[in-house]
């Protein structure tokens, strides 16, 4: 087996080009949109892009916690793809922040004061009575907290790494397994709670028990797949010839699973909804059906059918081109679903999908690929001295 202890990721010039050429696209979309006058359209294409690359960057930190807390062996191999991702928590934090701070009365109708006052014609009894958790005070201070738990965490559990690297034995091998530990109760709570603030505010009227869980399973799925996908990308360029069909099955199996999963919690959250039939509920699908009839079709066709049908097989699981196709699928339709979560609460039935949604998608996607191929070139690609690296080298299924 080809196993090159020490090599390291070469960033090369043609990368960081093209890189840099995304990010401008994303500028001049950004530009375009506030220099048009669509002012509320380019903030809710800003919050919809940076949180879904925030959320996948989240779930690279969550990948490499539960390694550690259920001390397997088999993702240690390019356990460094994760840990890359995570840096880019730091540039979706500050940025999610200054899109809070500057956008906040675009996107979030709760932050208007005169729904708070009884002599306003605008007072609203229901937005009132949620003041407790919605106001502007407590909002920033979870919002700043947020992100520095995730990236606190995502910065000990990297240099632990790195460490391990340099010492050898298990002391870091062992501060990392606490740090998981501690991380993925955090983040049990905190993945909920974002999702409630950053997304289920958008409609703060409306509010689903469910939606913690389903925005975490759907943006799991992505995180999988990007990682997946880095991966690929890596073995393309000859890199991590140590990775194997076996380990692309097991992450083509996480893919296959949690796109279930998430099959089954749109649909519960769906059918409790319809059930019920309460005016207060039914709303949130009601705008999506009248206005997004079609991206609501195309979201779950993409997100439930392609990785049911394509990934159902265990030869499927292990083939290269298969795995990327149905990768970028599911990315595209994962980003479809979280501009379903933001759009129509914002912009209504004034959607578009062109120049500024596509151009700020484009410029994030750069701004994460840089900072990811940036991260994976400062480090070895092999945990050397990580001990369950010999069940990676030997991992078979």
């Amino acid at each position: 087996m080809d196993f090159e202890i020490d090599r390291k990721y070469t960033f090369t010039s043609r990368n960081k080009i093209v890189s840099i050429a995304l990010m401008a696209i994303g500028v001049a979309a950004i530009a375009y949109g506030f220099g048009s006058g669509q002012v509320t359209r380019t903030w809710a294409t800003l919050l919809h892009n940076d949180f879904y690359f925030m959320a996948i960057a989240l779930c690279g930190t969550f990948f490499v916690a539960f390694q550690y807390v259920a001390q397997a062996g088999w993702a240690m191999g390019f356990i460094r793809v994760p840990e890359a991702m995570g840096r880019f928590l730091l540039h979706s934090g500050i940025a999610m922040i200054l899109i809070f701070l500057l956008g906040h009365k675009e996107i979030y109708f709760w932050t208007h004061s005169e729904l708070y006052d009884k002599a306003s014609p605008e007072y609203d009894p229901i937005m009132a009575g949620k003041t407790a958790f919605l106001n502007m005070g407590f909002f920033s201070f979870r919002l700043v907290a947020y992100f520095v738990i995730w990236f606190g965490f995502t910065l000990w559990l990297r240099r632990n790494s790195l460490r391990e690297d340099i010492e050898g034995g298990l002391t870091n091998y062992n501060k990392s397994i606490r740090a998981g530990a501690i991380f993925i109760v955090l983040f049990a709570v905190t993945s909920s709670t974002s999702a409630w603030d950053f997304l289920m505010s958008i409609d703060a009227r409306w509010f689903s028990t469910l939606f913690g869980w389903y925005v975490f399973a759907g943006l799991f799925v992505s995180g999988l797949t990007v990682i997946c996908l880095f991966v690929l990308y890596l073995k393309s360029q000859g890199y991590m010839h140590h990775v194997t069909s076996n380990h692309l099955h097991d992450l083509g199996k996480f893919i296959f699973a949690f796109s279930i999963f998430w099959t089954y919690l749109w649909f519960s959250q769906f059918l409790l909804i319809w059930y019920a039939n309460l005016p207060a509920e039914v709303e949130y699908y009601q705008v999506r059906w009248k206005y997004f009839k079609v991206l609501w079709v195309i979201n779950l066709l993409v997100n439930i059918v392609i990785p049911f049908l394509f990934l159902m097989t265990r030869d499927a699981k292990r083939q290269v081109r298969i795995l990327t196709v149905v990768g970028v699928i599911v990315c595209v339709g994962h980003w479809i679903d979280v501009f379903m979560m933001t759009e129509p609460g914002i912009v209504g039935k004034n959607w578009h999908i062109g120049f500024i949604e596509i151009g700020t998608m484009l410029g994030f996607l750069g701004l994460f690929i840089y900072v990811v191929l940036n991260q994976l070139s400062k480090a070895a690609l092999v945990p050397k001295n990580n001990p369950m690296l010999v069940e990676t080298l030997h991992h078979h299924i």
